[in-house]
């Protein structure tokens, strides 16, 4: 079971937190919501969970938790800019649809 990030969401993320001044990685996680029925989401972590799973890429960790591990096991997460709008990209081999907004995801 593995979480990875690109190089440009590595990047992202690293800054962010020296910018922030605190925080030792990246929280991922799926919650119930939306169209089809879960969502990602993500925050900064202060201090890890005693049952959370990590893992690193480029020299960043990512904080999953084991509910959230397998709907996110094998995903990688990018960091992308297209014109004017830019922000992560979730690449998972477990979504079998999304929706029309691409807010939210089925497995």
């Amino acid at each position: 079971m593995a979480v990875t990030l690109t190089s440009q969401a590595a990047e992202h993320i690293g800054k962010y937190l020296q910018k922030r001044g605190s925080g030792i990685g990246l929280r991922l996680g799926v919650r119930t919501t939306g169209c089809s029925g879960m969502a990602y989401k993500l925050e900064y972590v202060d201090e890890q969970a005693a049952e959370d799973h990590i893992f690193e890429s480029f020299g960043v960790k990512v904080f999953v938790d084991p509910k959230s591990l397998s709907y996110l096991d094998g995903t990688e997460l990018d960091y992308a800019r297209e014109g004017l709008n830019e922000g992560f990209k979730f690449r998972n081999p477990n979504e079998k649809a999304t929706c029309g907004c691409g807010e939210s995801f089925t497995v």
